[in-house]
C-alpha cells in the first residue's frame, strides 16, 4: 500500500533497501468477521480462452466449458474469511524523509488506496508524527489494541497465543533480477515471498514474559495508549 501510494510499487525509485528497512507495527481490528464458502475458478498455465463449442462462443478452461453446461471446468472449494469495517492504527519507523513523503501521500492521495486487493479500500483519517511518551522495561504487558509481536518462545512464560506466518516482503524476479515495471511480469516471473512468524495478541491481552523487555508507550489524542515492544513489536 505504501509503495503504491508513492508510485514506487516495485521499490526501484527509492531502492529496495529503503523499503525493507522501514519498520511497521499494526494495531486494531475489525468490527465483524464473516466466513464465506466459495468455489474459485482454477488458474492454469494456459489460462482462460474464448472458443467455439457446440456452435456458440464460450469461455474455456481445463478442456471444459467454464459456464452454462452440466460438466464444467474444475473449481477449488475454499472457505474465505471476510473482514468488515476495519479500524487500523499503523505505526511506521524509518528515515524522516521517507516518512514525510508517506504522510503527504496518505493525506493527499493521487489514487484510491487499498490494503493489498483493489477492493480493500482504505480511508485515512489522520497521519502525523508521534514520539514515544515513555520507554520502560516490563515482564508483564497489557495490549490495549490487537497487534502482532515477534516474541521467541523462550521469552514467553505463558504460551497461549495464536501463531501465524505472515509475508513481510515480496520480490518479483526475472532470471534472478528484480523487475522494474509491471510490464515485465510474464509466466516465467518468479515471486519470492519472505515470511515471519508472529504471535497475535488481542485487545487487553496480557503477555507474561520470563524476563523484562523494553516497551514503548505511544499516546495519541482521543485513543487509548499503544504499547510496542521495542525489539519484538516492529515488523
Amino acid at each position: 500500500m505504501l509503495q503504491n501510494a508513492l508510485n514506487d510499487w516495485y521499490g526501484n525509485e527509492r531502492g529496495l533497501d529503503t523499503w525493507w528497512n522501514l519498520k511497521v507495527s499494526i494495531h486494531g481490528g475489525f468490527e465483524s468477521v464473516f466466513w464465506n464458502y466459495q468455489q474459485l475458478i482454477k488458474g492454469t498455465k494456459d489460462g482462460i480462452s474464448l472458443v467455439r463449442f457446440k456452435g456458440r462462443p464460450i469461455l474455456w478452461n481445463q478442456d471444459r466449458p467454464l459456464y452454462y453446461y452440466p460438466i464444467k471446468s474444475q473449481r477449488t472449494p475454499v472457505y474465505q474469511q471476510e473482514l468488515f469495517n476495519g479500524w487500523l492504527y499503523i505505526f511506521l519507523r524509518g528515515s524522516v524523509n521517507l516518512l514525510e513523503e508517506i504522510r503527504e501521500a496518505l493525506l493527499v492521495p493521487d489514487k484510491v488506496l487499498s490494503l493489498g486487493r483493489s477492493e480493500d479500500v482504505i480511508f485515512v483519517r489522520r497521519a502525523e508524527f508521534v514520539e514515544p511518551a515513555k520507554r520502560y522495561k516490563a515482564k508483564e504487558i497489557i495490549f490495549t489494541y490487537p497487534t502482532y509481536i515477534r516474541l521467541p518462545n523462550e521469552l514467553l512464560k505463558v504460551k497461549r497465543f495464536p501463531a501465524y506466518s505472515i509475508p513481510v516482503r515480496v520480490l518479483f524476479r526475472n532470471d534472478g533480477r528484480p523487475i522494474m515495471h509491471k510490464a515485465e511480469i510474464s509466466s516465467s516471473t518468479e515471486r519470492d515471498v519472505y515470511f515471519e512468524s508472529v504471535l497475535y495478541a488481542g485487545a487487553d491481552y496480557i503477555v507474561t514474559l520470563a524476563e523484562k523487555v523494553w516497551v514503548e508507550r505511544f499516546e495519541v489524542d482521543g485513543l487509548r495508549p499503544f504499547k510496542i515492544l521495542l525489539n519484538y513489536g516492529w515488523l
